[in-house]
């Protein structure tokens, strides 16, 4: 039996090493950082931690927004978009995740592109 990407990303665990290792690599990143300034960043990591494991394949832990909603009227730009997907990868190298992992994981973040930029 294939294991989930939930699975193969290191569970609950692994990912909320990863999605707290992107946030910290958000706030370093002089294209993203000033998104944070305001923000509650323990709630933010926890809220990427559970949005990855709940679309990965994990338990059901999210409670917010979806993602249009989360990022409605943020007019962020296609280079701050871009700037976080190299900010995941980046995570995801870190935490010694596997290649096809880390496509799928980009590819995942990539479809939500249209939902999160200039809207």
């Amino acid at each position: 039996m294939n294991k989930s990407l939930y699975e193969r990303l290191g569970g609950t665990e692994g990912i909320t090493k990863i999605a707290s290792d992107l946030i910290d690599n958000d706030l370093a990143n002089t294209a993203t950082a000033n998104r944070f300034i305001k923000s509650d960043i323990p709630k933010v990591k926890n809220a990427a931690a559970t949005f990855i494991i709940s679309g990965t394949g994990g338990p059901n832990v999210y409670k917010g927004k979806d993602v249009l909603s989360a990022h409605k009227g943020m007019n962020i730009s296609a280079v701050e978009f871009m700037a976080t997907l190299d900010n995941a990868l980046a995570a995801l190298a870190k935490n010694n995740i596997g290649q096809r992992e880390q496509e799928e994981v980009l590819f995942i973040l990539y479809s939500m592109r249209s939902q999160v930029v200039l809207v």
